[in-house]
C-alpha cells in the first residue's frame, strides 16, 4: 500500500529544499570570490598624475639574500702617494620593502623631459643668442644643446647654431646653474641662468629600493636644504639598478637581486618633488663584467683569471675601449631614464690587492694611466654631455695636494676640461697621512674640506668645472673612531661653502644622515 504524505509535510519539504538550494548557491558564490579574486577584479587604470611611489614586492628579493658591503672605497694607498678613501662598512640588509601597490599588468612609461610649447618655429635654421647671469654678465663656456649637438658660448656669452630643425627646442646649461629649455621663437634669444647649488644625499643600490630608507631621505629633501640624491645606477659589483636595455649588460647578467621594476614611477616622484637626480656609475670596478668577460678584465698573472682586490671583487681594464663604451652606454641610458647628471666613480686604477700580479692591456705606468682615464672622460663628456646631462667624476681627496697622478690616473689639470663637476672625497678620515700643517685631520674637518676644495678650484682654473665635494657623515674608521655628528658635518659644509664649492654631497653607507646638521627650508627662504 502506497503511503500518502500529508499535504502539510509536502509543503514543508518543498520549503526546506528551497532553503538548501539557496544556501548551496551562496556557498558556491562566496567560495569562488575568495579563491579567484584575480579572475573577477579588473586592474585599476593608471593615474595621470605623478608622485605615487610603488615598491617591488618582497618576493622579488629572496629572504636568504645576504647583502654585500655597500660600495666602499679602499683605505690603503697604492704606493707612497697618500690617497683618500671611503669606509668599508659591515653589510647591511634593508628592511623588507612593502608590497607593490601598482597592478602588475600595467607597464610604466619611461620619464620624458617636458618640452616647451612651440608657438612659432624658428624663422631661420641659423639660431644665435646670448647667455647671461642674473647680473646680466656674459656666461662664457655655457653649453647650448640641440638634438644631440652641443655648442659652447664664447667669451661674450654668444652662441650660433646652424641647421636647427624648425621646431627643435634648445637646452642651455652651465655647471652651478639651473638648466633652461628654450622653445623656438621669432625674437632674439637671450638666456638668463639662475645659480643652483646641488646638496645631495647618497642612496645605495639597495637603499633606493627600500621604501623606509628612501622615505627617510626624501623627508630630508622636503624639510631641509637637501635638494638632490645620488643613486647607484651601477655599483661596484656591476649590477644595474633598473631593467636595462644595454645589450652587453643583459649578456653578462648585470640585472641583480635589487633590480627595480617600478623605477620609472620613482623617477616621476623625484621629478614631482623637484629633486635633482645624479646617476652614480662605478666604472672600472665591475665584478659582473670582469667575471663574464675575462678578455675585458685586469688579469691575475698567477692564475690567469680576473684579478681581484681586497674585497674579492674583480676589476675591468681601464685601457680597454670596449669597457669605456659599455659604461658610456649605461650612462646614456641613465639620462634617457631621467637623470640630470652622470657621476663616474672608481674612474681610476686599483689601489689595493696584489697589485704586482695585475696584468693590463698596456703597461701600468705614470705615463699611461692618466692618458687612459682622461681619454675615457673626454669621450664620455662628448657623447653623454651632448644629451643634455651634466658630467661629474669622483676623485681622491689627495688629488688636491699631489702633483702626480696619485698612482691611480687622476690629476686635476688633465681631468677638469672634460668635467662639469669635480667631486673629491674630502672625508677627514680618508686623509690618513694628514694634510700640510695637520697630522690628525679628524680634529680639523673644516680645514681639511676648505683646503681641498680651494686647491682643486685653483688647479681647475680656466675651465667651467665646479667643485662639489663628498662630505663625511659616518663614523671615523682611521683614527679614534669618533662619531661624526652635527658639529663635524656642519664644519665640513661651512668649509666647502667658504672655499667656493658648488654645493656638496653627504656620504653614509647606511643612508642614515644627520638631518639636524642641515638648515631648514624656511631658514633658506629667509636668507
Amino acid at each position: 500500500m502506497d503511503e500518502v504524505m500529508p499535504e502539510r509535510n509536502t509543503r514543508r519539504n518543498l520549503v526546506d529544499g528551497g532553503y538548501t538550494v539557496l544556501l548551496l548557491t551562496l556557498a558556491i558564490s562566496i567560495g569562488y570570490g575568495v579563491l579567484a579574486p584575480s579572475a573577477r577584479a579588473k586592474p585599476a587604470p593608471a593615474k595621470a598624475t605623478v608622485g605615487a611611489v610603488a615598491m617591488v614586492p618582497t618576493a622579488a628579493t629572496p629572504a636568504t639574500l645576504s647583502l654585500p658591503a655597500l660600495e666602499p672605497h679602499v683605505a690603503k694607498p697604492a704606493s707612497t702617494s697618500a690617497v683618500a678613501a671611503r669606509p668599508t662598512p659591515a653589510a647591511v640588509e634593508p628592511g623588507k620593502p612593502r608590497p607593490e601597490v601598482r597592478p602588475a599588468a600595467i607597464e610604466p612609461k619611461p620619464w620624458k623631459p617636458v618640452e616647451p610649447v612651440v608657438e612659432h618655429p624658428w624663422p631661420s635654421p641659423t639660431v644665435s643668442g646670448r647667455v647671461l647671469d642674473g647680473e646680466r654678465k656674459p656666461m662664457a663656456g655655457a653649453s647650448v644643446v640641440v638634438r644631440g649637438v652641443e655648442t659652447r658660448t664664447d667669451a661674450d656669452g654668444v652662441f650660433k647654431l646652424e641647421r636647427v630643425p624648425p621646431e627643435a627646442s634648445l637646452l642651455v646649461k652651465l655647471p652651478g646653474f639651473e638648466k633652461v629649455r628654450i622653445a623656438p621663437t621669432r625674437g632674439t634669444v637671450e638666456v638668463v641662468l639662475r645659480p643652483h647649488d646641488i646638496k645631495a644625499a647618497y642612496l645605495t643600490y639597495y637603499g633606493v629600493g627600500d621604501r623606509g630608507i628612501r622615505t627617510r631621505v626624501l623627508d630630508l629633501t622636503s624639510r631641509t636644504e637637501l635638494n638632490a640624491v645620488v643613486i647607484d645606477v651601477k655599483g661596484d659589483r656591476g649590477w644595474v639598478l633598473y631593467r636595462t636595455e644595454v645589450e652587453l649588460a643583459l649578456a653578462v647578467g648585470a640585472q641583480g637581486p635589487g633590480t627595480l621594476k617600478n623605477f620609472d614611477e620613482l623617477m616621476a616622484d623625484f621629478k614631482a618633488r623637484g629633486i635633482y637626480t645624479i646617476a652614480r656609475i662605478v666604472t672600472f670596478k665591475d665584478n659582473i663584467l670582469a667575471t663574464a668577460r675575462p678578455d675585458l678584465a685586469i688579469i691575475d698573472t698567477r692564475t690567469g683569471k680576473p684579478w681581484i682586490d681586497n674585497e674579492k671583487l674583480a676589476w675591468v681594464d681601464p685601457f680597454r675601449e670596449e669597457v669605456w663604451a659599455y659604461n658610456i652606454a649605461i650612462a646614456q641610458e641613465a639620462v634617457r631614464r631621467g637623470f640630470d647628471e652622470v657621476q663616474f666613480d672608481y674612474v681610476r686604477f686599483p689601489t689595493d690587492g696584489k697589485l704586482g700580479a695585475a696584468r693590463y692591456a698596456k703597461p701600468n705606468t705614470k705615463e699611461t694611466r692618466l692618458p687612459a682615464v682622461t681619454a675615457f672622460l673626454e669621450k664620455a663628456r662628448r657623447e653623454v654631455g651632448a644629451s643634455g646631462a651634466f658630467i661629474g667624476a669622483d676623485v681622491f681627496g689627495y688629488t688636491a695636494f699631489n702633483e702626480n697622478d696619485t698612482d691611480i690616473g687622476q690629476r686635476i689639470e688633465e681631468l677638469a676640461p672634460h668635467l662639469d663637476y669635480i667631486c673629491p672625497m674630502v672625508y677627514p678620515s680618508g686623509y690618513q697621512k694628514g694634510i700640510p700643517g695637520h697630522s690628525n685631520p679628524i680634529l680639523v674637518p673644516y680645514k681639511v674640506v676648505h683646503e681641498s676644495v680651494r686647491l682643486i678650484r685653483k688647479r681647475a682654473g680656466g675651465t667651467v668645472a665646479r667643485v662639489r665635494p663628498w662630505l663625511q657623515d659616518f663614523k671615523d674608521y682611521a683614527f679614534d673612531r669618533r662619531i661624526f655628528g652635527i658639529l663635524e658635518v656642519q664644519a665640513q659644509i661651512r668649509g666647502s661653502e667658504e672655499a667656493g664649492g658648488s654645493g656638496w654631497m653627504l656620504w653614509n653607507p647606511r643612508n642614515d644622515y644627520t638631518g639636524s646638521a642641515l638648515r631648514a627650508k624656511g631658514e633658506l627662504a629667509a636668507r
